[in-house]
């Protein structure tokens, strides 16, 4: 999830419907206490107990493995081979190339290639030694984040050469610095140090970064963040990224250093440009009925971590193996099409949305897998259920707090009541009854691949983790992902999609009696943190608004539960009572 990419809110939330989850409070349940099945989602048992018993995170867990040894950025070497890689494990699941796949067939894929406006970058290797030493203070195998994207190579077998301190990179400090034919060493902002040193001559950057607080720069010294430069066909030099140890050490080296004797390092830079087509893999299991509505999953490759995301790769495959075995046992049979979708992070949802008028109009949910394998204990983030605008995203309060990576509170206008939201929470609860698993969520914060589902108007969420130390750093690495996490993830999310796909009346009908049990705790728990507030010099007229949104809220959620249903189903007495029962809640 690249901070980079995030959206407005004011974008994304004018046109979005909103959707909805219990609001969690110190005297509410805990959304990591499931409470027993009840015997209206009597409905969902048989395919979720299904889903269950067949994901394997330990499968998961290798294709992870395997993706995130490479760097991965559209068009680039790591990227096709984790597209690649996908793609045989879509064949190995039973999934058939769509061109050559006979009209009857339901579980199909394609390799969609498309022409790239820029060239390809991929890093190949780099090291970086100070003079006089043996081994390389940094090196890329066990720092990949080192090599600034965009940066050029160094000439076969690396440039020894001088370092000269330019500070943060100012006008000024480079005024005051010899830099032709020398190594620059600087703690400013890559982008504009970097341009700024090949102009004045320098024959490489070498860049500290000062990382996000959440990182714990000080405790995590040998952590690198990806980030790019620009791109320069004319003065094609190179950056390295150093870390805090490595930085430490080169400053240790600069103290001794003398006129006579400046401290010299050697510095090798491999890198590739090259003109390749951009790649995205769409897998889907045909709908018996309804193939033109759709459930679409969306998982990123580029990023070069093992949470993020290749955690999401290997786990998005996982679950279209599983799904595909469900449904040629016939335990499982999707009225509506699945859709699992591999590619460049948002970029390739959109496109999907926007390409095919006619496609986009029966696409009826989305859910964004991003950061999904986390091994919560070492990287210290929560598994998080990422809402669509709910009212929790105007009074943020109790437990439903935005996390670090940063949010907004939103205006009322921007709640659409919908059901969605509890709907995938409840299906992680389910998941968390035989587990034990730690299921929360956070208001909208956006960045990932379900905003261009709410750009569109399409109901979608987000399942992922934060906080996490390591987020977008090489320390992100395979030892910090969990097999048990990419299988909760993955049973949650391939539930939710199987049984919105089969939308029978018994699946419509447990969901709207779920739907009112929330709706009635939710506003209980509303009324307790009103109370809470009122007793602090709260204003009365205020709380009453709010218990007053909550409940239009669910009652418009209630409203549309009928969506659900692939066949006529008379909803209108059952919606009534639900209606009332929320009405009379307190």
């Amino acid at each position: 999830m690249p901070s980079f990419l995030r959206i407005t809110t004011a974008a994304v939330l004018t046109c979005a419907p909103g959707l909805l989850l219990a609001q969690r409070s110190a005297t509410s349940t805990p959304a990591s206490r499931p409470a027993p099945t009840s015997s209206s989602q009597a409905a969902f048992v048989p395919l979720t107990k299904a889903v269950h018993d067949a994901i394997d995170g330990a499968r998961a867990l290798r294709t992870v493995d395997y993706v995130q040894r490479y760097f991965r950025l559209p068009g680039n070497h790591g990227f096709d081979l984790a597209i690649d890689t996908v793609a045989s494990l879509l064949r190995a699941a039973g999934y058939v190339r769509e061109d050559s796949a006979p009209a009857s067939a339901r579980l199909v894929y394609r390799v969609e290639s498309r022409p790239m406006a820029n060239q390809a970058w991929t890093p190949l290797a780099a090291s970086l030694t100070i003079g006089g030493r043996s081994t390389p203070v940094q090196q890329f195998s066990t720092n990949l984040n080192m090599i600034a994207i965009n940066s050029g190579s160094t000439p076969e077998g690396g440039v020894t050469a001088d370092v000269v301190d330019v500070g943060t990179g100012s006008d000024a400090e480079f005024a005051a610095a010899t830099v032709t034919g020398r190594i620059v060493l600087s703690t400013g902002v890559a982008r504009t140090v970097f341009p700024r040193a090949m102009k004045a001559g320098a024959i490489g950057v070498l860049n500290t970064q000062k990382l996000p607080a959440y990182n714990q720069q000080a405790k995590n010294t040998r952590a690198i963040q990806f980030t790019s430069v620009p791109r320069d066909s004319i003065r094609q030099g190179w950056l390295i990224f150093i870390s805090t140890a490595t930085h430490d050490s080169l400053r240790a080296a600069l103290a001794s250093a003398t006129p006579t004797q400046p401290l010299r390092v050697k510095a090798e830079v491999r890198t590739l440009f090259e003109t390749r087509p951009e790649l995205t893999v769409v897998a889907e299991i045909r709908g018996r009925s309804r193939a033109a509505e759709r459930f679409v999953y969306s998982a990123h490759v580029q990023e070069p971590g093992a949470n993020d995301n290749a955690s999401g790769v290997g786990a998005l495959a996982e679950m279209a193996r599983v799904a595909a075995t469900l449904v040629r046992r016939g335990v499982s049979n999707p009225q509506r099409t699945v859709t699992f979708l591999w590619g460049d992070e948002i970029r390739s949802t959109d496109r999907f949305l926007k390409e095919d008028s006619v496609r986009r109009a029966g696409v009826k949910w989305g859910m964004s897998l991003d950061m999904v394998g986390e091994n919560t204990e070492l990287t210290g983030g929560s598994f998080l259920i990422e809402k669509m605008p709910d009212p929790s995203a105007v009074w943020v309060r109790g437990e439903d707090q935005h996390t670090e990576w940063g949010g907004k509170v939103l205006a009322e206008k921007d709640i659409r009541a919908h059901w969605f939201n509890d709907f995938v929470r409840q299906r992680c609860l389910d998941r968390a009854r035989q587990t034990q698993w730690v299921v929360k969520a956070n208001p909208f914060e956006g960045g990932s691949d379900h905003t261009p589902f709410l750009n569109a108007q399409i109901p979608a969420v987000l399942l992922w983790h934060f906080t996490d130390q390591y987020y977008h750093t090489d320390l992100d690495r395979i030892g910090m992902v969990s097999p048990k996490s990419l299988a909760n993830v993955g049973a949650c999310a391939l539930s939710t999609g199987l049984l919105l796909a089969d939308g029978s009346r018994s699946i419509v009908l447990a969901a709207l009696e779920e739907l009112t049990g929330v709706a009635e705790r939710t506003i209980r728990a509303q009324a307790v943190l009103s109370a809470d507030t009122l007793t602090r010099g709260g204003n009365a007229q205020t709380e009453a608004h709010i218990l007053d949104t909550w409940r239009a809220y669910y009652i418009g959620a209630i409203d549309r539960i009928g969506e659900i249903a692939v066949g006529p189903v008379d909803l209108q007495a059952a919606t009534e009572r639900a209606k009332a029962r929320v009405r009379a809640a307190k």
